[in-house]
């Protein structure tokens, strides 16, 4: 069993992105990618998310904003800030803090935000994008999963993968992912019947339900890939959605809780916003060069 570390994968991509920034950006003079985070409402595990984002992007020299609105906030009132945000030059993109208040329309928000400017790839247009293919980012979660498969070169391709979780923030992107990788892909959820048996044929299988050691071992292929994107907060401390401790041993490879998919997260966050700047850049030029 090997453990797939996605804090040290994460601290390599960070430091790629920061010598990307500083030989494009700052050693030209030039101002470097800004992302500007949204966070409506004081809910305590969003701020601590929202407070590590910013210390990543200080990490790695991109510019960090954040604009905190109160939870009593109406739709208009958010979505006026992502508008300011996105009239702003300086801002290279744009993540809303999930989940939000209740009473506010999260799609709805969400597609307030500019598809150029959309950190996380969540607006609809975006979702097209990675849907049919012709996408440049991916949510980060998705991403991040990726990543970790591909920096252990693991094979995907004709792999049976089982995902447990049908969120487009992860489990229906990164299915999605997965089936563009040449994987043959089972979205399981709440409703899903003989789940056990289902999971227990994964040789690839994510977990992010939202449930503290959800996993047990007897849904789980010996010799399978798990991926455990969940962080619950129990009387034990951060636990995943996984029950590491008797899983472990049964699988090739698995991601730890925290310290696995959490930190790849914030490093596709870094890794698209550095995307989109560049995107952006050269939509500039293209029209410059038309308006002479």
């Amino acid at each position: 069993m090997e453990i797939l570390n996605g804090k040290e994968l994460s601290a390599r991509l960070k430091n790629k992105i920061a010598e990307q920034i500083a030989t494009d950006y700052l050693e030209k003079g030039k101002q470097p990618p800004a992302l500007a985070c949204v966070l409506v409402g004081d809910d305590p595990a969003s701020k601590i998310y929202v407070a590590s984002k910013e210390k990543a992007c200080r990490a790695v020299g991109m510019g960090s904003i954040i604009r905190v609105l109160p939870a009593n906030s109406t739709e208009q009132e958010v979505e006026s800030c992502i508008k300011e945000l996105a009239a702003d030059n300086s801002v290279s993109a744009i993540l809303l803090q999930l989940p939000l208040p209740r009473g506010l329309n999260e799609r709805k928000i969400l597609n307030s935000i500019p598809p150029q400017k959309d950190a996380d790839a969540l607006t609809d247009i975006c979702l097209g994008k990675l849907f049919s293919k012709t996408h440049t980012i991916a949510p980060c979660t998705a991403s991040g999963i990726m990543e970790l498969l591909k920096d252990k070169q693991i094979e995907i391709s004709g792999k049976r993968a089982v995902v447990i979780g049908r969120s487009l923030l992860v489990g229906k992107s990164v299915a999605n992912l997965l089936e563009q990788a040449n994987a043959t892909v089972t979205i399981c959820h709440s409703k899903t019947q003989n789940l056990d048996q289902i999971a227990s044929q994964a040789d690839i299988l994510i977990v992010a339900i939202g449930k503290p050691n959800f996993v047990t071992p007897n849904m789980v292929k010996t010799g399978a890939v798990v991926i455990d994107v969940g962080i619950n907060r129990t009387e034990n401390g951060i636990v995943g959605d996984v029950d590491y401790s008797s899983v472990a041993p049964k699988c090739s490879y698995i991601t730890p809780v925290p310290g696995g998919v959490g930190p790849m997260t914030i490093a596709m966050l870094l890794s698209n916003t550095l995307t989109l700047a560049k995107e952006q850049e050269k939509m500039k030029e293209k029209n410059s060069e038309h308006s002479r």
